[in-house]
């Protein structure tokens, strides 16, 4: 599902995708992906497209965060939580460095 996380973000040209592994770091979740965009429009049509594809296969989330204000939405898959963030709210929030024993997978198509 990760991988569907991200080539979804990718086709809406995120940029630095990253998947975190957070198996034995975090009980709510396996796995984060964390990606970039330029604008709030940009962060929606993200998000949009995450949802999109993942419904397309029969995914729906269980809690969707932050889609009207557009600086960092949040949907949370269960076993995948996928954050799309503004470059400055990504920076600001820090999760990589939040959550520093996660093994970090750079995401390339």
């Amino acid at each position: 599902m990760s991988q569907a996380i991200c080539k979804a973000a990718s086709d809406k040209k995120a940029r630095d995708i990253v998947i975190m592994d957070m198996q034995g770091i975090s009980s709510s979740t396996d796995y984060f992906v964390i990606c970039s965009a330029n604008t709030a429009t940009q962060v929606r049509a993200i998000a949009d497209n995450i949802e999109e594809e993942l419904g397309k296969a029969g995914v729906d989330f269980n809690h969707k965060e932050g889609y009207r204000e557009g600086e960092w939405v949040l949907l949370d898959y269960g076993d995948v939580v996928a954050h799309v963030f503004m470059q400055e709210a990504r920076e600001y929030y820090a999760l990589e460095q939040l959550w520093g024993d996660a093994k970090l997978t750079v995401y390339e198509d």
